[in-house]
């Protein structure tokens, strides 16, 4: 009994040190990914992994571009002339506020909007709106068509945007902020849309 257990120490030894070896290079390997200071740019001789991520700035040297397909969405955004037409179904406040947040937004995403007779525009945005009061919440469901400068439509962004009443009826109960924020996510999914389409 004791010969057999003599003989298998060694063979589980063996075992236990090639365990830790392995451990022990997972760990290593994982550091070296996880630590910054371990990133070394490649050098001539070696090709860099195209499916990579971009090395970070390290201080002193200057910082990386951006990628090409941030650069390109970047692009795409600033040749887009929007132009809005005429909005559907809101009253002349509900309009105003939509406009005023559209026209901001769009600014600050790089998008220029145009006005209804500029011979410019990219592309034109048609909305159609509708309140729903249910007690004291208002839901304003919204469509908003994309159109090219041809009068084709190639894109249609579409959701709804619920608040506490305002109180009153219809366009009454709907409060500014509603609104503004239907701007901010049309502009949005407008700017993912325009950004996309350039990939």
């Amino acid at each position: 009994m004791n010969e057999r257990l003599e003989g298998k120490r060694p063979r589980l030894a063996t075992a236990a040190i090639l365990l830790a070896v392995t451990v022990m290079s997972a760990c290593s390997s994982t550091q070296d990914v996880l630590e910054p200071s371990a990133i070394t740019p490649p050098t001539a001789s070696t090709t860099p992994d195209p499916s990579a991520p971009p090395s970070p700035t390290v201080a002193g040297q200057p910082a990386l571009m951006p990628s090409t397909t941030a650069a390109t969405q970047t692009a795409a955004l600033s040749k887009a002339r929007v132009q809005i037409a005429p909005i559907v179904g809101t009253s002349v406040e509900a309009a105003t506020s939509l406009s005023e947040r559209l026209a901001t937004a769009a600014r600050q995403r790089g998008i220029r909007m145009v006005g209804s007779a500029d011979p410019a525009a990219t592309l034109q945005l048609k909305g159609y709106f509708t309140p729903l009061v249910e007690g004291k919440q208002t839901t304003v469901i919204y469509v908003w068509d994309v159109y090219d400068p041809t009068g084709n439509r190639v894109h249609r962004i579409s959701g709804q945007q619920k608040s506490a009443s305002a109180g009153g009826e219809g366009w009454a109960s709907v409060p500014a902020s509603s609104m503004q924020a239907i701007g901010d996510a049309t502009i949005d999914q407008l700017a993912a849309w325009i950004g996309g389409r350039s990939g």
